[in-house]
């Protein structure tokens, strides 16, 4: 038997999600047999809509194997085909289930910058070309990850995937407006003040449209204009390792001096181009049920009174000219349970200790989002 949240949120993700109409080609691409329920849930929901959905099952152990091998030549080739599909497609819906998230950990770091680097012009056209989202499958590795059980965290997560985010989306625009119309921006908070610039950037709703869960609105540094240093209060799975600790010290927008738990191979990535030591994306996060990380970009870059500043690659709809094959969503939460914290647009306090205090901006705290 169907459980009925997955027809419910199927009928989300076609319809608000990705707008599909009649005729139009959708990829579907899972990780994780667990997937399947909701999967099959898709492939209804997009027939009766009126499309054409196309599924792609992966495996992150066969990743691993095919990584440990790769050559150059072999990643161009499989670049050229992946790209070709995505070509063809109108939208695309990414589900990852539960497997191993440490699975690439022993994966050279090397390897793993050469197959983002060769494989980032599908993932590209993807996000600039498609009407996608992406999205995470409930499993027992994330209920352990947020520290609830099972059955809690599956009623978290159809609460947090299904709440009203058209009544999100309304509530998220005059933040848009404020950001669209400025130049400063400053950070303040334990170990943290940065300044820099997001004139002429413009701001970007994510109201479940693109990611589920959703519930952020970003924009981009202006590239050289950041100065400051910043310490992270998250932790961050990336490459298959948890980073710890991350902290910056920024200069003309690069990144001069970084450290971590593992700084060599904290470095290593932030070397994997020029692009890679800029950031690319600076972000507010309003999800009011998602509250504490989770080793999960698409829970915890959502965060309720959290911010993230992203080094690499910029987004073509808020761009700074910044080009990488590395996009690192890395998170800082400014409430007081995570020590607190300040925002400014324009030498205007915006938000304090993760609550913004504008009259006008009230409608994203977190009473008002439920």
């Amino acid at each position: 038997m169907s459980d009925p949240r997955n027809e419910k949120l199927a009928d989300l993700l076609v319809h608000y999600s990705c707008r599909l109409r009649a005729g139009e080609k959708i990829l579907i691409d899972y990780t994780g047999e667990e997937c399947v329920p909701l999967i099959r849930c898709l492939v209804k929901e997009v027939y009766r809509a009126g499309g054409l959905p196309y599924v792609n099952a992966q495996d992150r152990t066969v990743l691993r194997e095919l990584l440990l091998g790769a050559t150059e030549d072999q990643l161009r080739f499989q670049n050229e085909y992946e790209l070709a599909q995505m070509k063809g497609m109108d939208a695309y819906i990414a589900v990852r289930g539960g497997q191993n998230t440490s699975e690439l950990s022993d994966v050279p770091p090397e390897k793993l910058n050469l197959y983002s680097r060769l494989t980032s012009p599908t993932l590209d056209w993807r996000v600039d070309r498609t009407k996608w989202v992406v999205l995470r499958y409930p499993n027992a590795s994330m209920a352990q990850a947020a520290g609830k059980s099972q059955e809690a965290f599956e009623d978290f997560y159809y609460k947090v995937c299904t709440l009203d985010y058209s009544k999100m989306s309304k509530a998220m625009d005059p933040l848009k407006e404020l950001m669209d119309r400025t130049d400063r921006v400053r950070i303040e908070g334990p170990g943290t003040d940065l300044t820099f610039s997001i004139r002429g950037i413009g701001a970007v709703k994510c109201d479940g449209i693109c990611n589920i869960p959703d519930g952020e609105v970003y924009t981009a540094p202006v590239k050289d204009s950041m100065n400051g240093v910043i310490a992270y209060n998250t932790v961050s799975l990336e490459q298959g390792f948890t980073f710890e600790d991350i902290r910056f010290e920024v200069r003309d927008g690069r990144i001069m001096k970084a450290s971590a738990n593992d700084t060599e191979r904290l470095n290593a990535i932030l070397d994997t181009d020029e692009g890679a030591r800029f950031f690319g994306e600076f972000s507010f996060g309003m999800n009011p049920y998602i509250l504490h990380p989770m080793k999960d970009t698409l829970f915890d870059e959502k965060i309720a009174g959290s911010f993230h500043l992203t080094p690499g690659m910029c987004y073509e709809d808020a761009p700074n000219g910044n080009k990488s094959a590395v996009h690192w969503d890395l998170v800082m939460i400014q409430r007081p349970d995570y020590g607190g914290g300040r925002i400014w647009l324009d030498d205007q306090l915006v938000r304090e200790d993760g609550r913004f205090v504008l009259p006008e901006l009230a409608g994203l705290n977190p009473e008002n989002l439920k």
